[in-house]
């Protein structure tokens, strides 16, 4: 009898420790199935996000400071990030940057210089780095750079394609120094200092239409300017106030058909920069980077457009005569515009950033304005700058 319940008894404690070992190889490997499984579903639901998902997740995690930042691009000084600059891009959350000659030496040196603005970005989003390389009169350091001939005389040659691999060749060059943006083709007709292609509007058409698809094809973000055409303007808006007195029959037919051809056969993988030039017109008051008529019921409701609307820079004359910057701003965005560009002074773009968010406080720009641009915004910068 003494046998049999030492039996049992050592039965039952061989039971024990089986399940005790069993329990315990379970409690260790728990947590790696679990972070294993915990990574699985994470990685299956970023997969399955859409690029809209992504957006708005992006969206619903921003503060209205970085919203309004986003909407906002400027340009600094120096040919390095200095301190100030560097706190001032972080302290207003700016969504985008601008260089010019004052900012570039050397080849090295700018992408020294876009390396260091990325890194030093503290924002959710990567930044927009932006130049004008048009070719001609107008492109930046042409003495380490190889900008392509003027419009005029790429238009001259007769052959489209060549716009095309000219926009291929420049965002080549661009991208290995670090801009994603280049603020070109030119798409008005009869530009002065070379800029058009052309002084027919179907011409010019075929010329930009090419060129986007090189900057398309070299996954380099373009920008088609200056809606809705300022070739018929006879002064210089960088130094005053411009009037065109055509009528709106010549305009569509002539200025406006390259944008509205291009709007028609392209996904919006590029910017419209809007002048700041005034058309009777359309608008009597105001000029189009100001106008809710030309921005939003000619541009966005009349002729489809569906991505990022910039404006030329708002430190230019017929702006920054007859505007405050304080409320400058406000107009443009309220009119329709997504993204405010202030070139040159940090008293300017501060001033505009405040503004901005006065009227947001005020309630004149709401929630719902501000996600209109920044979703357009943050949905650019996932496919070109994050990958999609």
């Amino acid at each position: 009898m003494e046998k049999r319940k030492l039996r049992k008894d050592r039965l039952a404690i061989l039971i024990v420790a089986a399940i005790m070992i069993v329990l315990m190889i379970r409690s260790v490997a728990m947590p790696f199935e679990n972070e294993k499984n915990g990574n699985e579903n994470k990685a299956s639901a970023n997969k399955e996000m859409t690029l809209d998902e992504k957006a708005e997740d992006i969206l619903s995690k921003m503060s209205p400071e970085e919203k309004i930042g986003q909407m906002m691009m400027v340009g600094i000084h120096g040919t390095k990030l200095d301190e100030y600059s560097a706190q001032m891009l972080n302290d207003y959350h700016f969504g985008g940057i601008i260089l010019f000659n004052r900012n570039m030496e050397t080849k090295n040196q700018v992408k020294e210089l876009n390396q260091s603005i990325q890194k030093n970005n503290k924002s959710k989003l990567p930044l927009f780095i932006a130049v004008d390389e048009e070719g001609g009169f107008v492109a930046r350091m042409k003495n380490d750079l190889n900008p392509p001939p003027s419009q005029q005389k790429i238009g001259e040659a007769g052959d489209p394609n060549q716009a095309k691999e000219w926009a291929k060749k420049i965002s080549v060059e661009l991208k290995e120094i670090g801009f994603n943006i280049n603020f070109a083709p030119v798409a008005d007709i009869g530009s002065t200092y070379e800029r058009s292609y052309s002084t027919n509007a179907e011409e010019v058409f075929k010329f930009v239409q090419k060129a986007v698809e090189g900057y398309s094809e070299e996954n380099l973000m373009c920008s088609l300017k200056h809606f809705p055409g300022i070739g018929k303007g006879e002064t210089d808006s960088h130094l005053d106030q411009v009037i065109v007195n055509a009528d709106a029959e010549t305009l569509r037919y002539e200025d406006i058909y390259p944008f509205q051809k291009v709007i028609e056969g392209n996904e919006e993988n590029y910017f419209i920069m809007i002048t700041h030039v005034n058309y009777p017109a359309f608008d009597s008051e105001n000029p189009a980077s100001l106008s809710k008529i030309i921005m939003q019921d000619l541009l966005r409701e009349e002729l489809g457009f569906k991505g990022i609307i910039i404006t030329d820079d708002m430190e230019m004359g017929a702006i920054s005569r007859y505007y405050d910057f304080a409320d400058v701003g406000v107009k443009s965005i309220t009119a329709g515009a997504d993204i405010v560009l202030i070139c040159h002074e940090y008293e300017h773009e501060q001033a505009i950033f405040d503004g901005l968010m006065k009227a947001y406080r005020e309630g004149i720009l709401t929630d719902e304005r501000l996600n209109e641009s920044v979703r357009r915004i943050i949905k650019m910068k996932i496919k070109y700058l994050q990958g999609n």
